[in-house]
């Protein structure tokens, strides 16, 4: 068959390739995309949506046993599992055919198959092993994701132990449950089946939850964990899995001690690796490093036309870190001259209860890169709104340079500070000083009044404390 021409191919629909392909065709370029599963992605369909719907209805059943500290009262309070696996599945569904519309509303070519690389600026498009397509452009996105890294003994099987993906649409909700990783899906797993009811255990190899968080937010949201019931094994390692008729049992070791765990499933949550193969990067340029996609600030790989964005290039994996790099990476190629991806300047945030959010260095960290801090914080406790939402356990942390007053990072836990952490990720992309943070006017009564009072605080001007 003929290759049919385009002036941009994009390989993989997620976050990051949709948005590459939706900004290229505002750019004016004749645009294809090729995906193999579903539009959206992982995030849309697997991850980031599904998750927060289910995450919802935890937060849902947790306030409905909790209705006498706001002075109602109900009886008989239950829920039916499978319609809360529906719901989430549904908004995924209906979230995936609205990317649908918007590919054909910006007029890109959607191929639905595999593509691999077949020599310059060729693809080749399959589906179940049979061809799809031919594909020539000059400029190729690489946007094929990533996946659950798999532990040697405690590969999913659908039954026992999870990925992810069977977390999400079990046939029933588990009375007990282990979680090995405590990272970002692995805690919100941990805190979506503890608000629902099991049992859980959370094993995190490090010596503290939440690893790559500011310290003080890791042990924060630990001992939440720990008022709520979870069991949490820190400085934990799992030494085996031995399986039972509707059972699982870990092989911990930890502080010295090994000791058994039995749960009725296993959710392993151990990180992800990149998907870079069969896709024809054999006898190119293109470096991977650890399953990850080397670039320049571009997206640019190794091999000329060819670029790489989102998880397939690593860490941080998120949605939007794929998103910014799609725009800044087709503005490059359309010859615009953006600025290159800051990633100090991506917010992070974890939808558990309670939900934690950054942006920019840990406390740890700065101290590390040899900044002089000033350190401010402010608990939930002295904010009117928090206490009048009957949501008083919070700590928003800020760190500045003490020379130069740099804003350097900003932590927080608490409830909806996943929607607050935006206006740290501003005042850092703006590179504001605690001058401008210090005079900008928060609205009372918020709880967005935290984080101006954790910047008063960091100077000794801290009002409500």
């Amino acid at each position: 068959m003929a290759a049919e021409a385009f002036d941009l191919v994009v390989v993989g629909g997620g976050p990051g390739g949709y948005v590459a392909a939706i900004r290229a065709s505002q750019l004016k370029m004749k645009v294809a995309l090729v995906e193999r599963e579903n539009l959206g992605g992982i995030c849309l369909n697997w991850g980031c949506i599904p998750t927060k719907a289910l995450l919802r209805a935890s937060e849902i059943n947790h306030l409905l046993h909790d209705l006498d500290a706001y002075g109602f009262a109900a009886d008989n309070i239950r829920f039916d599992f499978q319609k809360v696996v529906k719901r989430s599945r549904g908004v995924a569904a209906q979230l995936s055919g609205g990317v649908k519309h918007l590919m054909k509303k910006n007029r890109v070519s959607v191929f639905d198959g595999h593509a691999a690389l077949a020599g310059p600026g060729k693809l080749n498009v399959t589906k179940d092993g049979k061809p799809v397509a031919e594909l020539a452009a000059p400029h190729i996105i690489l946007a094929t994701g990533a996946r659950a890294r798999v532990i040697p003994g405690m590969e999913p099987d659908g039954k026992l132990i999870w990925s992810y993906r069977e977390a999400m649409v079990p046939a029933a909700m588990p009375k007990s449950l282990i979680v090995v990783g405590s990272g970002a899906i692995g805690s919100e797993f941990a805190s979506f089946y503890q608000n629902m009811g099991a049992k859980v255990t959370l094993v995190e190899v490090m010596d503290r939850i939440l690893p790559v968080e500011d310290a003080e937010i890791s042990a924060f949201v630990q001992k939440a964990f720990a008022k709520q019931g979870m069991a949490i094994m820190t400085g934990a390692r799992v030494q085996g899995v031995r399986k039972g008729a509707d059972s699982v049992t870990a092989v911990i070791e930890a502080n010295g001690k090994v000791q058994e765990i039995t749960a009725e499933r296993l959710i392993s949550a151990v990180g992800i690796v990149g998907n870079v193969e069969n896709i024809g990067l054999e006898g190119t340029k293109i470096v991977v490093d650890r399953t990850h996609v080397v670039t320049d600030a571009m997206g640019r790989t190794g091999e000329p036309g060819i670029y790489a964005i989102g998880d397939l290039t690593g860490a941080p994996w998120l949605a939007h870190k794929a998103s910014h790099e799609a725009t800044i990476c087709v503005e490059s190629i359309a010859g615009l001259h953006p600025h290159g991806m800051d990633v100090l300047n991506i917010p992070g945030c974890t939808y558990c209860r309670p939900q934690v959010a950054s942006v920019g260095l840990t406390e740890a960290a700065a101290k590390a890169r040899g900044h002089t801090v000033k350190i401010g914080r402010f608990p939930f406790i002295g904010n009117g709104k928090a206490i009048a939402m009957g949501e008083p356990e919070g700590l928003v942390k800020t760190v500045f340079d003490a020379q130069t007053g740099e804003l350097l990072g900003a932590h927080m836990v608490g409830p909806e500070v996943t929607e607050m952490i935006q206006g740290y990720t501003i005042a850092r992309t703006l590179e504001s000083t605690e001058a401008e943070l210090m005079h900008t006017v928060f609205p009372h009564p918020t709880v967005s009044e935290t984080m101006h009072e954790a910047v008063l605080d960091a100077y000794g001007r801290v009002i409500h404390m």
